[in-house]
């Protein structure tokens, strides 16, 4: 099989298309032939970071990908030979990502995908979706599982709507009934995050910000999906309603946060910092049910139309993906694994 690998940590001239035989599945382990791949902002910086030694001798990158199952091994109930399936974190702790044909991954990380949902949504979901589904189930009020309806009376307020987190937590807070408002840059951006279903859109800069956010939730905003808390701090919890959450996910344009104190104390802001790789199989577990119940309700469809582009590379190209996410491409980079199926 066909397979990107890295040896060295540096920049994406280290990725290396090889060949190898295809792993085996162990107890509790399936094999998934891979048609499409998604790649994500921890995916480069992984391989990109010289403060952390490598991990594995060699590591094939790439945490969230689609395709069949082609091999189960013992133990494995829920899942068989020929399932349609979407993986998440597949390459954290295991030195084997979704960059290849053929990849071996606990059965815990791979989910069935319902009918008529293509590759292209099921590669797209993964660290994007689940990072969503925990920003929107923090809150010290709030659900801890999505449901139709289970946002219904809460407004939400996701920063950065065109992002693919942003883009799959405008979709999940619809899909649960919420009121969802977003922020975006430019035009181009806005029409994206209103594609995604954004009830109101604001731009940014915008010294009125927080005035115009509450002109449409003048009870303020029960939860917001935060990418970028050094810049933010202050204007959400302007908007906060009492006892709402921001849930941060992300560094966008620094390092630290500072914080209005009496202001966040007075509405008992909730500052809730989450990461998929920590923050344990339950939450895990809870986002890939919640988000199949969203596919089978075609509530996360993806491509331009839907507020994701989709921009494609094959797999030989993998650096050249890469590179794109690096360099702030809008939409989802997705490698096109098998050319026959994605």
């Amino acid at each position: 099989m066909r397979a990107v690998t890295y040896t060295r940590k540096g920049n994406s001239s280290t990725l290396e298309l090889v060949e190898r035989e295809a792993g085996l599945p162990g107890a509790h382990e399936v094999r998934v032939r891979i048609v499409a791949a998604g790649v994500n902002p921890t995916d480069w910086k992984a391989r990109a970071s010289s403060g952390m030694p490598m991990p594995f001798s060699e590591v094939v990158p790439n945490q969230d990908g689609a395709g069949i199952v082609d091999a189960v091994g013992d133990g494995v109930e829920d899942l068989r030979v020929g399932d349609r399936v979407w993986l998440f974190l597949a390459a954290h702790e295991r030195p084997t990502g979704t960059a290849q044909e053929f990849t071996v991954v606990p059965a815990s990380r791979v989910v069935r995908l319902p009918e008529d949902i293509g590759f292209d949504v099921a590669a797209s979901l993964g660290v994007p979706a689940m990072t969503a589904h925990r920003a929107l189930t923090v809150h010290e009020y709030g659900p801890s599982r999505l449901s139709p309806g289970s946002l219904t009376g809460r407004t939400v307020l996701v920063q950065g709507g065109a992002g693919a987190v942003g883009h799959a937590g405008i979709q999940l807070a619809v899909w649960a009934g919420a009121t969802v408002l977003s922020t975006v840059s430019g035009d181009a951006k806005e029409a994206l995050a209103r594609a995604a279903g954004a009830h109101h859109v604001f731009r940014y800069p915008d010294d009125q910000l927080a005035e115009r956010i509450l002109e449409v939730a003048p009870s303020g905003v029960d939860h917001i999906v935060e990418v970028s808390p050094s810049m933010n701090a202050a204007l959400d919890v302007a908007v906060l309603a009492n006892h709402g959450s921001i849930a941060f996910y992300a560094n966008d344009k620094g390092e630290t946060i500072t914080v209005p104190i009496i202001a966040s104390f007075a509405k008992n802001a909730r500052w809730q910092g989450l990461l998929l790789y920590t923050v344990g199989t339950e939450a895990l577990a809870a986002a890939a049910e919640d988000i199949t119940a969203a596919l089978k309700d075609n509530a996360l469809p993806v491509g331009a139309e839907a507020g994701l582009p989709l921009t494609w590379y094959p797999l030989e190209d993998t650096a050249a993906a890469h590179d794109a996410v690096q360099q702030g491409t809008i939409g989802k980079v997705l490698i096109r694994v098998s050319a026959d199926e994605a």
